[in-house]
């Protein structure tokens, strides 16, 4: 597996598990100098490798009356303030080409959202332009066709890839996990990010809002990391149910550490597994068939 650098961080190789978090969006530069101070702060006391993740632009809302954010220039002023701030890797998602140059000036790592993970230009020009690219795994994405979206980022250029999982669609108004997935785009040669926030998601489930399941955060956080993946992302916010954009399905941040303890634990016992090559168990974990097609 490639070892892709985010600042100092290393991820994947068998390197700790790293924690993406922050708010969905930018509320406000107050709201992301306190998140960022908070998360900091738990990460540091437990020595888990720490990216800040917000948004300047939800440019996906449910209704046209849905807060989306400050917009690129104010967003990007608070970003740099945060990065000057705290010294910590950020991570920030584009949803047009535009956008990616700018944002390539401030961000660690560069995200393609999961409904736009197939536009090839977009794709292309973030790994063109970024340090790091996260390509998150659309609803309607299966595992092992993630393959062509890096190659169309291995092809600009950029070899910092990072593929992310956040659920698929079943049904309406619903996500499911299939951890199966995890495993697949681990052979694909990049680390691999489990969205345990997102994944709780049910898109437009209150009509003109998304609705979300946060109790199931804690379980599916758990059964991410023993199932073996690199990162954790996690979107966090002091009050979530007076968020302005994804509050049921985000974590509040006084919950943080009780999950982080939990799954670095797991993270160690897992990791000493799958570095036993000589082992039966380390082939299964590490060396699954990667399924090209499937037929029902």
């Amino acid at each position: 597996m490639n070892c892709v650098k985010v600042g100092d961080i290393e991820m994947g190789g068998g390197a700790p598990l790293v924690l993406i978090a922050g708010p969905c969006v930018i509320e406000s530069d107050e709201l992301c100098f306190t998140v960022a101070a908070a998360v900091k702060e738990v990460a540091e006391s437990l020595g888990m490798p720490f990216i800040f993740k917000t948004s300047y632009d939800k440019a996906n809302r449910s209704s046209p009356d849905s807060f989306r954010g400050p917009g690129l220039d104010e967003g990007l002023r608070i970003i740099r303030e945060v990065k000057r701030r705290f010294s910590i890797p950020v991570l920030v998602d584009v949803h047009g080409v535009s956008e990616v140059r700018p944002v390539a000036a401030v961000a660690d790592v560069i995200q393609i959202p999961a409904f736009l993970c197939r536009q090839t230009d977009l794709v292309a020009e973030a790994a063109k332009l970024a340090k790091a690219v996260n390509i998150k795994k659309g609803q309607f994405v299966a595992p092992w066709n993630m393959e062509g979206l890096i190659r169309k980022a291995e092809a600009a250029g950029n070899r910092n890839i990072l593929v992310t999982e956040r659920g698929f669609s079943f049904g309406y108004n619903n996500l499911v996990n299939d951890m199966r997935s995890l495993v697949i785009m681990r052979k694909l040669g990049y680390p691999v990010v489990f969205d345990a926030t997102h994944s709780t998601q049910l898109p437009g489930g209150l009509g003109t809002a998304t609705g979300g399941e946060r109790q199931y955060v804690f379980p599916l956080s758990r059964a991410a990391v023993a199932t073996g993946c690199d990162g954790l992302f996690l979107e966090v916010h002091p009050d979530p149910d007076a968020a302005l954009c994804d509050g049921p399905n985000q974590l509040p941040v006084g919950e943080l550490k009780e999950l982080l303890e939990t799954v670095m634990e797991i993270d160690k016992v897992v990791k000493r597994v799958m570095n036993r090559k000589d082992t039966k168990n380390n082939k299964h974990l590490s060396n699954p068939p990667v399924r090209q097609s499937r037929r029902v």
